[in-house]
């Protein structure tokens, strides 16, 4: 896999929220490189609401490294 992960620093926290669900599917490709059972687990997974919510702490904690990677955002718009 090529480099892709150049920086944690975005614009606004929108990408940075954006970067996190990225570094999650990044991890689960790097996790199962093959295509073919991702594609035979993704109906298992999809219908389980653990799977989901799991998969949603997974962004959320990635988001929130993001996050202090940015300060925060603080003053991005002119209020802290």
């Amino acid at each position: 896999m090529n480099d892709w992960l150049l920086t944690l620093k975005t614009a606004t926290p929108q990408e940075g929220y954006e970067l996190a669900v990225r570094m999650a599917r990044v991890a689960v490709r790097m996790t199962q490189p093959d295509a073919g059972v991702r594609d035979r687990l993704r109906p298992v997974y999809a219908e389980n609401a653990d799977g989901l919510i799991a998969s949603s702490q997974v962004v959320a904690t990635h988001f929130a490294t993001v996050a202090a990677a940015n300060g925060y955002w603080r003053g991005a718009d002119g209020r802290d």
